[in-house]
C-alpha cells in the first residue's frame, strides 16, 4: 500500500470510531507507531482536523465531512455477494437498510461497473432452506437500543405459547442454531435472559437508559451458549 492510499485509509479508519489509539492504527496498517505519528501530522498539514485526547486516542473533530468515496469493481462485487447472505440470514428491517445502502453504492459506480455488477447479480444465487421464523423486523430497532443503551419493553411468547411483557436492558445480538437471539438483563427475572427474536411480538424503545452499570461482556456470555455454532 502506497502512502497516499494509507493516509486515506487511516482517515476512513478514524471516522469509523469515536477514538482510536496510535497502536490500533499501527496494527491495522502494518506500520510502526512512529510512522503513525508522521501520518497523523501529514493529515493535519493537509487540513484534516485531527485531535488527541489523553488515554482515549485520536479522533476527527466533529463537523469535518469527507466527500463521497468511489468504489472499485472488486469492492462493489464484495458488497453484492454479502447481499445474498443478508437476504438469507437477516430480518426484514436489515434487508431493507442493506438494499438502500447498496443502491447508494450503485449510484456512484461508473456505467461500465454498473453493467458488470448487474451481470454478476444475475449469476450469484444461494440455496437456503425456507425460514418462516425469520420473517420479522426487529433487528434494526434492537441495534438502536443496544447502541444507545436504552431499556426496551418487549412482548414475548415463550416455548409454551405464553405471553409476557418484559423490560430488558439489551446488551447484544447473537446468531446461533440458525436463529437470532437477543441477550439482555431482564428486570422481571433480575438476571440475563436469552430471547429468541422470532418469538418477539413487539419491541418498544424506552426513554430510560440502562440501570445496571456493570453488564457482562458479550464475549463472556458467548462461552455459556448451549451450542458451539
Amino acid at each position: 500500500m502506497n502512502r497516499v492510499d494509507r493516509l486515506f485509509g487511516i482517515l476512513l479508519f478514524l471516522q469509523s470510531k469515536k477514538y482510536i489509539q496510535a497502536g490500533q492504527i499501527a496494527e491495522k496498517f502494518g506500520i510502526s507507531v512512529r510512522t503513525v505519528y508522521r501520518d497523523i501530522k501529514a493529515l493535519n498539514e493537509q487540513g484534516v482536523p485531527l485531535s488527541f485526547e489523553q488515554n482515549k486516542g485520536y479522533f476527527v473533530v466533529q463537523g469535518y465531512f469527507l466527500p463521497p468515496v468511489s468504489f472499485s469493481s472488486d469492492e462493489a462485487n464484495a458488497l453484492l455477494l454479502v447481499e445474498q447472505i443478508v437476504n438469507g440470514f437477516a430480518d426484514n428491517s436489515i434487508r431493507k437498510h442493506y438494499a438502500t445502502a447498496l443502491s447508494k453504492v450503485r449510484s456512484v459506480l461508473k456505467t461500465s461497473q454498473k453493467e458488470s455488477l448487474e451481470n454478476l447479480d444475475n449469476n450469484i444465487l444461494m440455496q437456503l432452506p425456507s425460514r418462516p421464523d425469520q420473517d420479522f423486523g426487529y433487528l434494526s430497532t434492537l441495534q438502536q437500543a443496544i447502541s444507545a443503551r436504552k431499556i426496551i419493553e418487549i412482548d414475548y411468547k415463550n416455548n409454551n405459547g405464553e405471553f409476557s411483557k418484559r423490560c430488558v436492558e439489551p446488551i447484544g445480538l447473537v446468531f446461533y442454531a440458525f436463529s437470532w437471539h437477543l441477550i439482555g438483563w431482564c428486570h422481571l427475572r433480575s438476571s440475563y435472559r436469552d430471547f429468541k427474536i422470532s418469538r418477539l411480538e413487539a419491541v418498544r424503545i424506552q426513554e430510560r437508559g440502562f440501570q445496571k452499570e456493570d453488564h457482562m461482556a458479550m464475549s463472556d456470555y458467548m462461552k455459556q451458549l448451549p451450542v458451539s455454532f
